[in-house]
C-alpha cells in the first residue's frame, strides 16, 4: 500500500470511492460505515450474510478502497483502533524530533501545517451546517468534552452564553447527566469533543440521548474517531497529530472560534444587546471598580 493510502483512514477511502461502487458493493460500504469499524472486523461469511452479497462481491470492494484483500482490510481497521488509543508514550517513541536551535518555530510551523489540514478537511458546508444549529436561538446547546477536550467545550461554551439564551455546559460528572438529558428536546444539538484516547462514558451518553431523546448529536473528534462517533447525526474530523509526544488542539480551537464568530455575527444586533445586558449585570456585582468600568466604556 502507499504511503498516501495508510495515512488516510479506510472509512475516508471508502467514502472516496463511493461514486465508482456497484450497488452490491455499496451495500458493504454502507453496512461498514453505519457500525465502524466493527461491522469490518467480522468474518467474510458473516459480512456477507449481513449485506446479501457474495464474498467474490466483498474481495473486489476491499481490492477498490486499496486493501490487498479481506484480512489486509481488518489488519487496517486494527491498527486504526490501536492508533486511537496511543497514549504521549507511545507517540514519543515514533515522534519526529522538534530541532531545538529554533524550537518554538518549528513547532509553530508543525501547527500552521496542522491548521492547513484542517480547512482541506472541514468543508465549508459542514462548517455552515454546524454554525446554522449553534445560531439557531430555538434550540438549547448542550456541550461536553472528555478528560481534557472538556477545557475546548467550555471555551466555547463561555462565549456562546455571552452571544445568546439556552447554552448548558454539562457537568463532567455522569450523576449529573440524567438531569440534562431529560431536559433534552428533539430540536435540541449536543455538542461532543472526543480525541484519541477516547472517554468511552461519552460513547454511551450519545447513545442514551439518540435513543431516548433524539437530539441532534455533533461529535467533534480526530480522524480515528471517537466510539461516540457511532451514534452522531454529524461527525467533524480534525487533525491533531503535530508528530510530537502530544497531540495538538490548535485546530479545535481554531474551529470553536471561528464558529464563536460566525454565531456572533449571525444577529448581530441581538449578540450586542446580549453582551451589554450581560455587562450591565456583571459590572454591578461585588468586586469590580467603577471608575475602571468607565474607563472601559470610553474606549469602546
Amino acid at each position: 500500500m502507499s504511503d498516501e493510502k495508510a495515512s488516510t483512514t479506510v472509512r475516508t477511502r471508502i467514502r472516496e470511492a463511493n461514486a465508482h461502487l456497484t450497488a452490491s458493493e455499496r451495500k458493504i460500504a454502507n453496512a461498514i460505515l453505519a457500525d465502524y469499524p466493527f461491522t469490518g472486523l467480522e468474518s467474510i461469511q458473516g459480512l456477507a450474510a449481513k449485506t446479501g452479497v457474495s464474498a467474490p462481491s466483498i474481495t473486489r470492494f476491499v481490492s477498490k478502497i486499496g486493501c490487498g484483500g479481506f484480512q489486509d482490510l481488518q489488519r487496517q481497521l486494527i491498527a486504526e483502533l490501536k492508533e486511537g488509543q496511543r497514549s504521549p508514550l507511545d507517540l514519543k517513541s515514533s515522534q519526529k524530533p522538534v530541532g531545538q536551535s529554533d524550537f518554538l518555530s518549528e513547532y509553530v510551523a508543525r501547527v500552521s501545517a496542522v491548521l492547513q489540514e484542517m480547512t482541506a478537511t472541514v468543508s465549508l458546508a459542514q462548517f455552515d451546517m454546524l454554525a446554522d444549529l449553534l445560531a439557531d436561538p430555538s434550540r438549547n446547546i448542550y456541550l461536553l468534552g472528555g478528560r481534557i477536550s472538556d477545557n475546548v467545550a467550555s471555551f466555547l461554551s463561555i462565549h456562546l452564553r455571552q452571544i445568546r439564551s439556552g447554552i448548558y455546559h454539562m457537568a463532567d460528572n455522569p450523576e449529573f447527566w440524567p438531569e440534562h438529558v431529560l431536559r433534552m428536546r428533539k430540536k435540541d444539538v449536543v455538542v461532543l469533543f472526543d480525541f484519541r484516547r477516547y472517554q468511552l462514558s461519552l460513547s454511551r451518553l450519545a447513545e442514551t440521548i439518540a435513543q431516548k431523546q433524539g437530539a441532534t448529536i455533533v461529535v467533534i473528534t480526530d480522524k480515528w474517531m471517537s466510539p461516540a462517533a457511532r451514534s452522531a447525526d454529524h461527525i467533524v474530523a480534525l487533525p491533531i497529530d503535530a508528530g510530537t509526544a502530544w497531540d495538538t488542539v490548535a485546530a479545535a480551537i481554531a474551529l470553536v472560534e471561528a464558529l464563536i464568530v460566525r454565531v456572533s455575527e449571525a444577529d448581530w444586533q441581538a449578540t450586542q444587546k446580549r453582551i451589554r445586558d450581560w455587562d450591565g449585570i456583571r459590572f454591578s456585582l461585588p468586586g469590580y471598580d467603577q471608575n475602571t468600568i468607565d474607563e472601559d466604556t470610553d474606549e469602546t
